[in-house]
């Protein structure tokens, strides 16, 4: 599956969020990923961040998940922060 991620933690949190989710996701842009994942590391990963934050904190985590990329685009306006683009 296919997925974006995004959270909004307290400061103090914030590099412990940002390891975990290097771990199974591209770096897009601050607290923004994406990727593939199996479905077996994606609940791994939800249960490592939901750990890490703190509710009563106002910290948020919000996952976009797809079955498929097949009828989709990435369109990006700027500088892409991904950084895995290769040009033929």
């Amino acid at each position: 599956m296919f997925v974006i991620v995004y959270y909004d933690v307290n400061e103090k949190r914030c590099t412990k969020m940002l390891k975990v989710c290097r771990k199974y996701l591209q770096h897009v842009q601050y607290s923004v990923f994406e990727g593939e994942i199996t479905p077996a590391n994606f609940e791994k990963m939800v249960s490592e961040l939901k750990k890490i934050m703190v509710p009563e904190e106002e910290d948020s985590l919000v996952v976009y998940k797809f079955r498929s990329m097949n009828y989709s685009e990435r369109l990006v306006y700027g500088l892409d922060k991904k950084g895995d683009t290769q040009f033929i």
